[in-house]
């Protein structure tokens, strides 16, 4: 049979007679170890004992393990809790992402969420029709309300005429004014579509950045100064001819 020392490991080929049926003690010409060897037979049945600096090997492996695991879990757990903070934040603070980044707006309408990025709701729209002479002209008034709890630039509004298959065949700008709002304050628009498509069916209204609206916004009225006009001097004295007098 085959004897290893477990201490160092040295490799020995022995007889089966020299160890007995019994088993006896054996000595490690190497290093010196003494430890007790089993019979054949018996030591087939009986898994061999590693030798210590394997188990502490085992041992320190198995440390390294525990410790790469919870650090695994560990790093699941922030990233778990990161995400769940964006979800929140992209949740409840929707309007500002979008408003931040407004390509967003279609994915919050993909899961059925309502944005509203420029923080105003419309308000009292009216939508008369008229004609000058024969010309049709569709004028479209109303307001828009500061629904967010900051002060807001109010952006602009675009009106769309639709056909009754919800093609525009229309589209007019205009701005809301005046240019800031506090919470809760109202702002005023107006649009005048002349002439009006015939085929003109349906009215839409929708904000859009004051950069997408073409033409110039309207210019802030300054207040009016009061000028006092001085009064034209008088004629000096001796030029006064007392009417009737004698020259």
């Amino acid at each position: 049979m085959i004897l290893t020392c477990p201490s160092c490991g040295t490799h020995y080929f022995a007889d089966d007679s020299t160890i007995g049926e019994s088993g006896r003690t054996v000595k490690c010409a190497s290093c010196g170890h003494s430890w007790f060897v089993q019979p054949a037979h018996l030591a087939e049945d009986r898994p061999a004992t590693p030798a210590p600096h394997e188990l502490y090997r085992e041992k320190m492996r198995e440390s390294r393990r525990e410790k790469s695991r919870w650090a695994a879990l560990m790093s699941w757990l922030i990233i778990g809790m990161i995400f769940v903070a964006l979800t929140a934040a992209f949740f409840f603070f929707r309007n500002e992402v979008v408003k931040a980044w407004p390509q967003s707006a279609a994915a919050y309408r993909l899961f059925g969420l309502e944005v509203n990025r420029f923080g105003l709701e419309f308000d009292g729209i009216v939508h008369t029709r008229t004609f000058n002479d024969t010309i049709p002209i569709v004028t479209v008034t109303g307001r828009a309300v500061n629904v967010a709890k900051t002060v807001i630039e109010t952006p602009g509004v675009r009106v769309d005429l639709k056909d009754e298959s919800g093609a525009i065949v229309a589209t007019r700008y205009s701005y809301v004014t005046p240019v800031e709002l506090e919470p809760g304050a109202a702002g005023q628009f107006g649009v005048v579509v002349e002439p009006t498509p015939i085929e003109s069916f349906e009215i839409e209204l929708t904000f859009v950045d004051r950069s997408a609206v073409p033409t110039e916004p309207p210019a802030e009225t300054p207040p009016e100064e009061v000028i006092e006009e001085a009064a034209p001097p008088l004629p000096p004295t001796d030029d006064l001819i007392e009417e009737g007098a004698p020259g």
